[in-house]
């Protein structure tokens, strides 16, 4: 298909402005609502450096689908960005873990394709990631090792470093520097407020953004990688059910 110089120019206005920016207002942007020709070749170049346009109701937003895109947030940029110093790759998957059991929790697991809940409280959000990572370690050193060659998760380091964070201060108030669980699960969820993905809304309480959903019902859920690791972590749910039923 031939473009007109001035629909490329535009198209390239678009896409520069959701590169830089990760997201525009869809007004600023009509153009790309209002004209096809335009619209398909912005979605063009954000194909082209692995990412997808989300139209998310006033909001377009540039979302990286691969790693090997230039706008996917970096394991470096979390450790020096997001994570307390000395930070190390453990507490990137940890983070990684703690983000896939949130989502679940709004997702009945993720069975269901629609939020199946408004809120989660930060104390039920820690007491899901601590069960899971209770029951993975029912699992013996050999097994947990074949885990890792499967899924390219470290769950020996995950489980080590969980462990090796401070609980006996839960209840105490928390700050930024108490190497706790809660303060770790603080960390997290302030990540998540800076990519746009939940929102604080009072009693440590927190909801999904919109374009979180948008991301987690049209592409986080379909990605086959993606789905092992869900179908995986949530499998421990069952383990622990049947790990409990035994002492009965």
């Amino acid at each position: 298909m031939l473009y007109e110089q001035d629909q490329v120019m535009q198209a390239f206005k678009i896409y520069s402005i959701l590169a830089i920016n990760g997201k525009g207002n869809k007004d600023d942007l009509r153009l790309y609502i209002a004209d096809d020709s335009i619209r398909g070749l912005v979605d063009q170049f954000a194909h082209e450096v692995e990412c997808t346009l989300l139209v998310v109701g006033d909001v377009i937003y540039m979302v990286p689908l691969a790693l090997n895109s230039p706008f996917h947030v970096s394991n470096e940029t979390i450790k020096t960005k997001h994570l307390p110093s000395r930070a190390v790759n453990a507490d990137i998957y940890m983070m990684y873990i703690a983000i896939i059991i949130l989502f679940g929790e709004f997702y009945d697991s993720y069975q269901s394709t629609e939020a199946t809940r408004d809120f989660i409280r930060m104390d039920d959000w820690l007491n899901s990631v601590n069960d899971k990572l209770l029951s993975l370690k029912d699992y013996d050193r050999e097994k947990l090792m074949e885990l890792e060659k499967k899924y390219e998760y470290n769950w020996i380091a995950i489980i080590d470093k969980w462990d090796a964070l401070d609980d006996i201060k839960e209840n105490v108030q928390q700050t930024a520097r108490t190497i706790s669980r809660m303060s770790f699960m603080n960390v997290v969820k302030k990540f998540l407020e800076e990519q746009e993905l939940v929102n604080e809304i009072g009693n440590r309480e927190i909801q999904l953004t919109e374009k979180a959903k948008a991301i987690i019902q049209r592409y986080y859920m379909e990605l086959e990688y993606n789905r092992e690791i869900l179908e995986f972590i949530y499998s421990l749910e069952e383990r622990k059910g049947e790990s409990d039923a035994s002492h009965i």
